[in-house]
């Protein structure tokens, strides 16, 4: 039942990601302003609010935190799917009123939905995918395992197939059939999500209690013998819960700059929480794979459109990059069975590292643009004013294109040749390093699951999420700054260092917690660590 709510949020997940940006670029007039507005507000959200989020999921019912952040969702999509299609459909009229004020508004309006959406769809991963799938599979490491790599083959096999269909309806169809069925979707999906969370919920008794509420909850009914009540109405620890605290603590709430600076003081709890994690080192190690352009995002795609391959090329390498993201999740379960978790981690990160290596003899192969000589602020002054520079570069290629059929086939076919080695070389990295990959994030996700306790997995996840948001957003900022296809070699270098520099961190956490057995990796020392691992939420 977990799988298949998950795979029905994901679905819905990926097709929204997928299509509000294919939206923004059609309503602006094929420009990347407003997916660009639009990914600079989601990260800068999730990084400000990730610990406050994880700190809201830790403080409510499961139950509710689960709900909630579904119905919020799920009601955004909708709206905003609405309010789409009221903009491609009467988009000139909105234009004429007010200057376009409105029409800018509605701009405005679409990002800000679509950003709470998002705040809520990560707080939905956290307390399904951190939190409910941990007391599901209870003591068992094996079964948590195997549930993670479940839910991330769930992820793989959505991300390309979602995709492929909302492309599929908005090519055969039109973006206003397109965010029509996006909202249908949601309304359906979000009401048999809630039947399935509820069904969950009430075949797993432990989801109903949190460790972090079982002290205030005995407090509570101590309280509530001493007053004389029964122990029928000493069993709602929810709403007597909040009728003390709020009895209690009444004298500290009364000043308003206490109340405004709480969500200050939460973030700042929440780093150092996470600061003071033994797993902080496996954490850091995680968030720092994210400061890389080796992955299939805009901006790889991009470099590959500037290389000479065409939309076929580029799904089909997507496809192999999602069957090697399922290798690498199948690999996890079967190297953590025979080396352990945390040897594992150790294993795919020098995997990973490896198959970069190939990315890296890619920026100096033949065909490479690798040129520093060319600086990429030479263009910066004519695109901020308004010269389209870059739709030039794309006539002129489209020309190129028109023309080869009517030029000599020996002098047009060798050039093409020594291009494809670099980019194949690149691909080729970038395609086999999904399997450490994924492996590694499986492992730091599983050692973040088992070594944190109960009370504080939302808001350390929370804060995991800002970590791995800021280094995505510098990563963004990096390719501001070096924009020009000539710079991208350099941005292969530094995104191979900084991921070089994640697994150090990793060897640091993995030799302070195995020492010298760390190499050893089928010794007999890897059953002790197996038997362990449950045990560790009551050590930290």
């Amino acid at each position: 039942l977990i799988y298949m709510g998950h795979a029905l949020s994901t679905w819905g997940d990926r097709m929204w990601n997928f299509a509000v940006a294919v939206f923004l670029v059609e309503l602006y007039g094929n420009s990347l302003l407003l997916t660009a507005v639009y990914g600079l507000v989601v990260a800068g959200s999730v990084l400000l609010l990730g610990a406050i989020i994880g700190d809201w999921v830790d403080r409510n019912p499961r139950l509710k935190v689960a709900q909630t952040s579904l119905l919020v969702q799920n009601s955004c999509v909708i709206v905003c799917g609405i309010l789409l299609m009221l903009v491609f459909n009467f988009k000139e009229q909105l234009a004429d009123l007010y200057n376009g004020w409105i029409l800018t508004s509605c701009y405005i309006l679409v990002i800000t939905i679509a950003n709470i959406a998002n705040l809520a769809s990560t707080a939905m991963s956290i307390t399904i995918q951190r939190d409910w799938v941990v007391v599901v599979a209870g003591q068992d490491s094996s079964k948590l395992a195997d549930m993670n790599a479940t839910v991330r083959i769930i992820d793989q096999l959505t991300n390309i197939l979602a995709p492929m269909l909302v492309g599929q309806i908005m090519a055969f169809g039109s973006h206003f059939i397109g965010c029509g069925f996006i909202s249908g979707w949601n309304l359906c999906s979000m009401c048999v999500e809630y039947a399935l969370l509820w069904k969950v919920y009430q075949k797993t008794p432990a989801l109903a209690v949190k460790a972090g509420q079982k002290e205030q909850q005995q407090e509570l009914k101590q309280l509530n013998l001493e007053n004389g009540q029964s122990p029928e109405e000493s069993s709602q620890p929810l709403m007597n819960e909040t009728s003390v605290v709020a009895k209690s603590d009444s004298p500290k709430k009364h000043s308003c700059c206490y109340q405004m600076t709480e969500p200050l003081r939460t973030l700042k709890a929440g780093w150092v929480a996470y600061y003071n994690q033994n797993i902080f080192f496996a954490g850091m190690s995680l968030a720092f794979l994210y400061m890389t352009v080796l992955g299939f995002d805009c901006i790889t795609t991009g470099y590959a459109y500037t290389q000479g391959l065409n939309g076929s090329v580029l799904s089909l390498l997507m496809g192999a990059s999602a069957i090697s993201g399922i290798c690498g999740t199948v690999a996890f379960t079967w190297v953590r069975k025979k080396c352990g978790l945390i040897r594992t981690g150790f294993i795919s990160g020098m995997a990973q590292l490896s198959c970069l290596m190939l990315c890296v003899i890619s920026v100096f192969a033949p065909g490479s643009p690798f040129d520093l000589s060319v600086s990429p602020f030479q263009d910066l002054y004519t695109h901020l004013i308004g010269e389209t520079t870059l739709p030039e570069a794309v006539h002129s290629l489209t020309s190129l294109n028109t023309t080869t059929p009517t030029t000599a086939a020996p002098t047009e076919e060798m050039p093409p040749l020594q291009s494809y080695m670099s980019v194949s070389l690149l691909f080729a990295g970038v395609i086999a390093a999904r399997v450490g990959l994924w492996s590694f994030d499986l492992t730091v996700t599983q050692l973040i699951q088992e070594n944190v306790i109960e009370s504080e997995r939302g808001v350390i996840n929370g804060v995991q999420n800002s970590m791995n948001y800021l280094l995505d957003l510098l990563h963004f900022i990096m390719v501001i700054l070096a924009p020009n296809p000539e710079a991208f070699g350099l941005l292969v270098i530094i995104s191979v260092s900084f991921v070089a520099m994640g697994h150090m961190m990793y060897f640091r956490f993995a030799f302070r917690s195995l020492g010298s057995r760390l190499f050893l990796c089928c010794s007999p020392e890897q059953k002790v660590e197996a038997v362990d691992s449950p045990s560790l939420p009551t050590t930290v």
